[in-house]
């Protein structure tokens, strides 16, 4: 099992930029596939992007696809998703996710565990 405490999220303007960080407890965290979700008001969760554990590759939803960029420190035990050119649709409450497996999940159910969320804001 790990831990997971999202930070980072805040109010921005439109075209801005926010880093969210995700650090994790425990020893294993680099065993760990991880994966940035979002849940905006009155809609389901949605996937945003995933890293894996092994070669480290990434996967993006189309519609940050260029615009974030999700990159992880083993030796800080810490997930980063870089998003820039913000739009007010980003606005959600962003939460990371792990899972032991290696390979990329769109699908949160398959992930074992979760932070408790960050709230990003964009304005337009």
């Amino acid at each position: 099992q790990v831990q997971l405490v999202e930070s980072g999220g805040g109010l921005v303007q439109a075209g801005g930029s926010l880093r969210l960080s995700c650090a994790a407890s425990g020893r294993t965290f680099s065993s760990y596939s991880m994966g940035w979700f979002r849940q905006a008001p009155g809609k389901e969760r949605e996937f945003v992007a995933a890293i894996n554990w092994s070669d480290v590759s990434t996967y993006y939803a189309d519609s940050v696809e260029g615009r974030f960029t999700i990159s992880r420190d083993n030796a800080k035990n810490t997930v980063y998703l870089q998003m820039n050119s913000l739009k007010p649709e980003d606005t959600a409450v962003y939460y990371c996710a792990a899972t032991r497996a290696n390979r990329f999940y769109i699908d949160g159910n398959l992930y074992g565990n979760w932070g408790q969320g960050t709230q990003v804001i964009v304005s337009s």
